[in-house]
């Protein structure tokens, strides 16, 4: 297991979008969704609040899934389109929430001072757009909330590999009962990274397609959101940064400096 914890890209100023997107995150688990230990709210947050493919389709009107021991979520025929918003901001559970907090504070500082906080809060929520719209497409039938930062933080990771792939990524590294520490060009664990969510992704719609339950992961979100945010990190840099550092020289062309 590799489990990032910092890196070594320094930044000029001060993440305060990202600190703020964080604090939003973990008021909304806490004080919305009760910490996941209030089952009403929990699933009052995730019913309706949550991304479901099959409701914004039609494709799964009236099913009902469980959500809690004693609530579960019943798919009416009303299309709440902001879900596709809301759902970045919720989370299944304490690891969920810590894991993609953890992403987005090593790797969304660099993104926000490389575009600016203005630049970086339309690019955070516009690759979880894409992200939930990526999950709609891969399963449009289903009827199960969708709900977690990790498509918008993906965007993120995406970005991070154009900008600083060499830039070094310290991760500790579980072998067994062996514990190391090891830092890693971005590059390299990106690529790796963007990899097992294809494969898991193309493994988890095999395990549908045979009649079996899919692994209860947004693959597709992930890859949506990381293709989006490769893509749309040429359209939100701030080109006055691009000339002030060293970054991947094709980002400067395309930018014309």
């Amino acid at each position: 297991m590799f489990l990032p914890y910092r890196d070594d890209n320094p930044t000029e100023r001060t993440a305060v979008v990202t600190v703020l997107f964080i604090t939003f995150n973990v008021a909304t688990w806490v004080f919305f969704q009760g910490m996941g230990a209030n089952e009403a709210a929990m699933a009052n947050a995730l019913c309706n609040w949550g991304l479901i493919p099959g409701e914004l389709t039609g494709l799964s009107v009236g099913a009902r899934v469980p959500i809690t021991r004693g609530f579960m979520c019943v798919v009416d025929s009303e299309s709440n389109w902001l879900t596709l918003v809301s759902m970045q901001f919720l989370h299944g559970s304490w690891l969920h929430l810590l894991g993609n907090m953890l992403f987005l504070w090593i790797f969304g500082n660099n993104i926000e001072d490389a575009m600016g906080r203005g630049r970086f809060i339309v690019f955070y929520l516009l690759c979880g757009v894409v992200a939930g719209a990526a999950q709609i497409v891969s399963d449009p039938g289903s009827p199960i909330p969708a709900v977690g930062a990790s498509g918008a933080v993906s965007g993120i990771l995406g970005a991070y590999l154009v900008l600083f792939p060499r830039a070094r990524v310290w991760m500790v590294v579980w072998v067994f009962i062996f514990i190391r520490q090891v830092a890693l060009p971005a590059w390299m664990y990106l690529i790796v990274w963007i990899g097992l969510q294809v494969a898991s992704g193309v493994a988890d719609m095999q395990a549908r397609a045979a009649g079996q339950p899919g692994g209860g992961v947004a693959f597709w979100a992930h890859v949506g959101g990381f293709v989006a945010g490769v893509v749309l990190i040429y359209l939100f840099v701030d080109p006055a940064y691009l000339r002030r550092h060293k970054v991947r020289e094709h980002v400067r062309r395309w930018r014309g400096l």
